[in-house]
């Protein structure tokens, strides 16, 4: 029987806010084809030309605005719920990032030096997007020793493992006033979805998402709706309670929209006076919610009219949680599966 090693993956943080880190980081990021898919030497002069020479300070600044005294708020809550995690299994868990460190290559190596032959990766995005899960899964696979096997788990972005815990988390931060909830997911450029469908389903008409097709199992448009409409029902929220939008757009090509800081610009002056934002992508706080929704979203929806936002934490490391994905894990762990190719 294989002695399987787990391994979890986020997409990682800088070294430090430093400008001189943010600037590391940003480079490694921006360079992965999964992110900006255009051919290198393209991709390589508008990271090089646009990017790097006045991006990395003003991301410096939001780093430093939720920078913690012992780190990075996606590392912490990452390397908390691994250790919780590790010890609901009695087995060892890994903890790698894409970017920046632990890098997946050092890990898979200390995963092969500890003796193991098979690796159960887990990459922490709900929903499935070539620039989160398909770049963290073709990492491992560029990376491990030819002598291991690889199993990936799922996009788990309806499961109940995970929408259980995420809605009890925002029923117990929902202020006694309130007047609607907005779900904040990751933004993505159009193109990311409309590469990878054959048909020509993806985006052809309003209600794609909607209507049956193979391409949803990695669309991540159909993903966040059905993530959308599970927590809908687990809270009991009618349709005009709560609504979506898509957050961190970059560049000028189009992304999946509503935009978030439309929406909160929108919501404010429509009258809405407190506002609830969860950010059901992200399974850990980081920069994107903390310093994106939480610092300018909240400053960019009271001044179109708003009074409150309440930003919803992530799950980070709370125990239903971590229960639930233990769970999840033991069933897979017992199931007999081939290797992924």
């Amino acid at each position: 029987m294989a002695k399987t090693a787990i391994l979890l993956t986020n997409l990682g943080t800088p070294a430090s806010p430093s400008v001189a880190d943010v600037r590391a980081y940003l480079n490694e990021f921006l360079m992965d084809p999964y992110v900006m898919d255009v051919p290198w030497p393209v991709r390589r002069f508008i990271v090089s030309a646009f990017v790097l020479p006045s991006r990395p300070k003003t991301s410096a600044k939001a780093y430093q605005s939720i920078w913690q005294d012992n780190g990075s708020p996606l590392l912490l809550h990452s390397e908390t719920f691994t250790q919780k995690l590790e010890l609901a299994l009695n087995h060892k868990v890994y903890l790698a990032m894409r970017y920046g460190q632990p890098g997946i290559e050092q890990v898979l190596r200390q995963i092969h030096q500890d003796g193991f032959d098979e690796v159960l990766l887990i990459p922490l995005f709900p929903q499935f997007a070539d620039s989160t899960t398909g770049t963290n899964v073709a990492k491992v696979r560029r990376c491990l020793p030819t002598d291991m096997r690889l199993r990936v788990m799922e996009p788990f972005y309806a499961d109940s493992w995970f929408i259980e815990p995420l809605a009890h988390k925002i029923a117990r931060h929902l202020p006694a006033t309130w007047d609607h909830l907005l779900l904040s997911y990751h933004g993505l450029p159009q193109r990311h979805l409309t590469r990878k469908d054959p048909g020509n389903h993806c985006l052809a008409t309003e209600n794609c998402c909607e209507t049956p097709n193979p391409c949803h199992a990695n669309c991540y448009r159909h993903q966040t709706r059905e993530t959308s409409r599970a927590l809908a029902k687990a809270l009991n929220l009618t349709h005009d309670q709560y609504s979506m939008s898509y957050q961190s757009r970059l560049g000028r090509l189009p992304w999946i929209d509503p935009y978030t800081d439309e929406q909160l610009v929108t919501l404010g002056q429509q009258g809405v006076q407190n506002l609830v934002v969860v950010c059901p992508a992200f399974v850990v706080d980081n920069l994107e919610t903390l310093e994106e929704i939480g610092l300018r979203g909240e400053k960019s929806f009271k001044n179109a009219g708003g009074k409150t936002l309440t930003l919803i934490p992530c799950l980070n490391a709370d125990d239903d949680w971590v229960a639930g994905m233990a769970s999840h894990i033991r069933q897979r762990l017992t199931k007999v599966e081939a290797p992924d190719d």
